[in-house]
């Protein structure tokens, strides 16, 4: 358009940038609202008074983005409906319903449709949700999966990535990196038992998933509570044969980030490992002041960054 700036014209070069320029362009939140864009899912008010908080959220897989052209397609299906639920998970939250959007090729068999809904289907069940609609349509080539979940959570329980406070102690569960070249990527169960066990106890100050990379993840968590942090790199649990560069910017480790007041932390962390003794609860660091300089990271996945990686 005439008169239109040349930046106008330049693709967004980061997924922040991005829900900038639309959070701009759509209507403000009604006060039924709690959170909208910018956290791990949408949280309303709903009518009434039950003492729960309604969570939505939205995600989609894109063949040849997020999974490899061949793999097989119950992985899919699993991965599909597993990421929202860890959305849902690091809010503290219950999942409750889906919708499933597909869009495949015609050359699509009946086998395949089978495949992909026997791995959305299995899913489902381990985590107690109901699947109860839709859309199938076609792609020209390369498929699609789009999923909208809504879930539930106590008014008390409800942990936002907005919490955290100077002197908090950063977490993580269990250990980072090499999700891809291990195929964890398509195998991941989401935190949900402990996302809501963390979010049940008063010294957990704020949560999100870790599905970009530490690198990218603890900025916007960071950024949401108008800290800085300081990282000890050498304390970030990672799984075997990943270095620590993988720890920091591989992603899709599906684990969860949290911190932690200083006060409850040392009783938090002893009763964790009464409660979960096989996952790790590992201290990597502390939220500091914004006027601060955070430890340097390597950035982890961003789907509008020019040098993005396929994943």
């Amino acid at each position: 358009m005439k008169g239109e700036s040349r930046s106008s014209k330049t693709p967004p070069r980061s997924e922040e940038e991005l829900l900038g320029l639309i959070a701009e362009r759509i209507p403000g939140n009604g006060a039924e609202v709690l959170a909208g864009i910018g956290d791990d899912c949408a949280v309303i008010r709903p009518p009434g008074t039950s003492g729960m908080l309604l969570l939505l959220k939205t995600d989609a897989l894109a063949e040849g983005i997020h999974y490899a052209t061949g793999t097989p397609l119950s992985s899919v299906g699993w991965k599909a409906l597993c990421r929202p639920i860890s959305d849902v998970a690091a809010m503290g939250g219950i999942p409750r319903h889906a919708l499933v959007t597909v869009g495949a090729p015609r050359s699509w068999s009946r086998a395949d449709w089978k495949d992909l809904y026997d791995g959305i289907g299995k899913a489902a069940r381990h985590h107690g949700v109901s699947v109860v609609g839709g859309e199938t349509v076609r792609s020209r080539r390369d498929a699609f999966l789009s999923v909208a979940l809504t879930g539930d959570v106590p008014k008390g329980s409800l942990r936002l990535r907005s919490g955290a406070r100077p002197g908090d102690l950063i977490c993580v569960t269990g250990k980072l990196g090499g999700s891809l070249e291990s195929g964890r990527h398509l195998r991941f169960k989401p935190r949900c038992a402990e996302g809501q066990w963390l979010a049940a106890r008063s010294a957990v100050t704020a949560m999100m998933d870790l599905s970009d990379g530490l690198g990218s993840d603890l900025p916007k968590l960071a950024r949401a509570s108008g800290c800085s942090y300081h990282v000890d790199l050498e304390r970030l649990p990672r799984n075997r044969g990943c270095g620590l560069r993988g720890a920091i910017s591989d992603g899709e480790d599906y684990e969860l980030l949290l911190t932690l007041s200083p006060r409850g932390s040392g009783d938090l962390l002893r009763r964790w490992k009464k409660a979960f003794p096989s996952l790790p609860l590992t201290p990597v660091g502390r939220m500091i002041p914004g006027r601060e300089a955070s430890t340097r990271l390597l950035p982890g996945h961003d789907h509008l960054a020019p040098a993005s990686r396929k994943r």
